[in-house]
């Protein structure tokens, strides 16, 4: 068995950077179901005055595949001694260029590291694990904002379909996506349809496939992504059930956002909007997908979120810490459960 250092990435928050290596260290502790072999002595420690995350493992190839995902991993070592680390290289899924992922900006933003922590979280906790290198998974977000969660799942190979009642965000995002496509000079076609319910407008689709090579999309290896421009608490009749691997969303904090119409307005009670949307979003889960929520614990405690989920049939998986600080007004936490299959 040898022993390994996992450099830790850089990271634009400061806050979210001095508690990375917490978050590492359950990350890789999820990582490990997936992985030929154990892994063990897991610590954190300062190499040349730089935070490392170390473990010993017997690593083969497709066990450094896995792990060249993780949401902090910037690159790996083995340690030949004290003094002498070797270079491993690291093959992390990035079907395009990271741009897709780090320029959009704006205000209540999720920082992206974070996205793909509980994106790696949920798919490591579903019966689709094994899968995560291999495509062909589709990811959803049932609160997707501008798309962030949309992109990773972009990145990695997977189609994905969101859900957003902000007209605003929608086109945002569809603006972002349409140009940067164009300007990465990317072969797509995108449509944008109504969709109706009970002959009445419900919703508004927009619907982008698209090829990460000319060669790809004369092979017919595309992805899709798709938008909908509505209430995610109504969705019964504008997705067809177990249509989702995985579900991955940040619920409002409480602050700005909001996320579905009460007879007051736009609601940024995420407790009540659990309650009136996991029933629909875990229709759209296949058997044995996973739901991967996070949530500011100063508007909404852990053990209540739990049980709205175990209400509705799913299983919480068991995790390490997880809850970290965001800012002044945010502690973030994660949970993770499975649907029964």
């Amino acid at each position: 068995m040898s022993r390994y250092a996992l450099l830790l990435a850089p990271s634009a928050n400061r806050v979210y950077a001095d508690q990375a290596g917490r978050l590492s260290r359950a990350e890789l502790a999820a990582f490990r179901p997936v992985l030929s072999g154990p892994v063990s002595q897991v610590d954190a420690a300062r190499i040349g005055g730089v935070e490392y995350l170390t473990f010993d493992a017997d690593l083969q190839a497709r066990d450094v595949a896995f792990l060249s995902n993780m949401s902090a991993a910037y690159a790996l070592f083995e340690r030949v001694d004290d003094d002498l680390l070797r270079p491993v290289e690291l093959t992390p899924l990035a079907r395009y260029d990271s741009d897709l992922i780090t320029i959009p900006k704006y205000a209540g933003k999720t920082n992206e590291q974070f996205t793909k922590l509980l994106l790696n979280l949920t798919l490591l906790a579903s019966a689709s694990a094994k899968k995560m290198l291999d495509g062909g998974l589709i990811v959803g977000d049932p609160l997707a904002g501008r798309g962030t969660t949309l992109n990773q799942a972009l990145m990695y190979g997977y189609d994905a379909i969101g859900v957003e009642i902000d007209g605003k965000d929608v086109e945002a995002y569809k603006l972002f996506l349409q140009t940067w496509l164009k300007r990465k000079r990317l072969k797509h076609s995108a449509e944008f349809n109504p969709v109706r319910r009970q002959g009445r407008r419900a919703a508004r689709r927009m619907e982008i496939t698209l090829a990460a090579s000319k060669d790809d999309h004369k092979a017919g290896a595309v992805q899709k992504v798709t938008m909908l421009n509505a209430d995610t608490t109504q969705l019964d009749g504008l997705l067809r059930g177990n249509c989702m691997d995985v579900i991955v969303t940040d619920l409002p904090y409480g602050i700005a956002h909001a996320s579905y119409e009460d007879e007051g307005g736009m609601s940024r009670r995420p407790l009540d909007l659990l309650e009136r949307a996991v029933p629909q979003w875990v229709t759209l889960l296949r058997p044995g997908g996973a739901l991967g929520l996070s949530w500011n614990t100063k508007v909404a405690k852990r053990e209540l979120a739990e049980d709205i989920l175990v209400a509705n049939g799913l299983s919480v998986v068991a995790e390490e810490e997880l809850s970290h600080r965001v800012d002044q007004g945010i502690e973030r936490d994660v949970v993770v459960a499975r649907k029964p299959g």
